[in-house]
């Protein structure tokens, strides 16, 4: 009987763990591809901060190899990618001339903008509005939802490459890391 009880006990502590950490049913029903694009972007925006974060400012200025950018050389260079297709969306047209940048301090900064000018641009997002074209992006026009997820595919291989470098340093990618599936 007290195996039955824990079990359950069990049970409804991981229902109520994914209840809090799903959406409201109502948002998401209402607009499931604008959902789950921001998913998807606000993962990988999480993991690349968090990355940005562990790296040592001695180690920005680390390349394993000269055909591969510096730390901070990529990192700079996929904050500058989110920004622009954020600001597209947005119309704010900012742009932060991350690639450029060499720092710790200024570069989780810039990371940091890039998030909060994605908020921007998700908040006004709708399944109606996201698959609404936009010239901002390269290549011609596509849809919004394009471009996003055409962000979130840029900003997973960009997480990879970034990975390398801190498993070179011997630090762990906040996505290697224990806990919940990010």
């Amino acid at each position: 009987m007290k195996r039955v009880v824990l079990c359950f006990a069990v049970l409804v502590g991981c229902a109520c763990v994914v209840a809090a950490q799903a959406p409201p049913a109502a948002a998401q029903a209402a607009n499931p591809l604008a959902t789950e694009v921001k998913q998807a972007a606000d993962r990988v925006a999480s993991n690349l901060l968090r990355m940005a974060e562990k790296m040592p400012e001695e180690s920005y200025a680390f390349q394993p190899v000269p055909e591969i950018r510096a730390f901070a050389g990529t990192l700079g260079h996929t904050i500058d990618v989110r920004m622009r297709t954020c600001a597209a969306i947005t119309g704010s047209g900012t742009q932060l001339g991350a690639s450029n940048m060499k720092t710790k301090t200024e570069l989780v900064a810039a990371m940091k903008s890039s998030i909060a000018e994605c908020d921007k641009a998700f908040a006004g997002l709708t399944d109606a509005t996201v698959v609404q074209m936009s010239t901002g992006g390269r290549g011609g026009p596509r849809s919004r939802l394009s471009s996003v997820y055409g962000m979130v595919a840029h900003d997973n291989e960009e997480y990879g490459y970034l990975a390398v470098h801190l498993r070179l340093k011997g630090i762990v990618p906040p996505s290697s890391e224990g806990g919940p599936m990010r």
